[in-house]
């Protein structure tokens, strides 16, 4: 019997109701092009493929590789990989041209989810929707609003890229062996009125990190040094990070970026 490990940060969802909650969200349907990031033991796997022709499954512990392979299950491709060094563009890519939706899903493993958010942003632009289990935290600033004493760098990044739903709450007791935290599901969509250069984004990223930098400072301190550029008004200059829109964060990377 394969047992969890924690150095891969699985936890296995258990739970019939949610599993099905979490399947419904995602609506399979014979033409989706699906990528699930982690299958574990196959809560969500074996619902999907019942519903898609086609299912791609990356998974970095090599066990569960070959236990999938073992199944040799109609429709099912095991990747060997690991999803931070991914590449989610080409496949993405190679999927969005053919009808039918395509989406990322996963139960991820929470040690690793912030860095692989970020890092699927670069096929967002070929991806349909990503639906995905995170800590219940992580969810609550992802969707945070300005104001939030949760909005952080992470609110602002991830929602400069896109619509995203705090639709499921996931207590410990669903997963084997249970988290020591809850958990939620969010789902992304990535917004159709995206228009940042690359150049921009970079810009967006390295002025929402000063701004952050001290999350109790004002602005006056955190962006001091562009401020000059960005004619800050008194009342920004007092704010603080957690107190900007996203909108005003996207029109300081317009300016700034070169």
């Amino acid at each position: 019997m394969y047992r969890a490990r924690k150095r891969f940060g699985q936890n296995f969802l258990q739970d019939n109701g949610i599993i099905c909650s979490i399947v419904a969200l995602i609506n399979p349907s014979s033409d989706m092009h699906v990528i699930e990031i982690g299958p574990g033991l196959g809560a969500l796997t074996l619902p999907l493929l019942s519903n898609l022709d086609h299912l791609d499954l990356l998974e970095i512990d090599r066990d569960l590789v070959a236990l999938w392979n073992e199944k040799n299950l109609k429709g099912l491709n095991v990747i060997e990989g690991d999803a931070l060094k991914f590449d989610f563009l080409s496949w993405a890519k190679s999927r969005s041209g053919k009808q039918g939706l395509c989406k990322v899903v996963s139960n991820l493993p929470y040690n690793i989810s912030s860095p692989l958010l970020f890092h699927l942003v670069s096929a967002a632009s070929h991806i349909d929707e990503q639906v995905f289990m995170l800590q219940a935290e992580v969810v609550e600033r992802m969707v945070a609003k300005a104001g939030s004493s949760d909005f952080s760098r992470l609110s602002v990044m991830l929602q400069a890229r896109y619509d995203m739903e705090l639709v499921l709450e996931v207590p410990p007791e669903t997963f084997e062996p249970q988290p020591k935290v809850n958990s939620a599901v969010v789902r992304m969509i990535p917004r159709r009125d995206f228009a940042l250069t690359e150049g921009q984004w970079n810009s967006l990223e390295q002025v929402v990190a000063a701004a952050f930098a001290q999350r109790r400072k004002m602005l006056r301190t955190n962006l001091q040094a562009f401020s000059e550029r960005l004619s800050l008004t008194e009342e920004e200059l007092k704010a603080r990070a957690q107190d900007i829109s996203v909108d005003r964060y996207i029109q300081w990377a317009k300016i700034l970026a070169p």
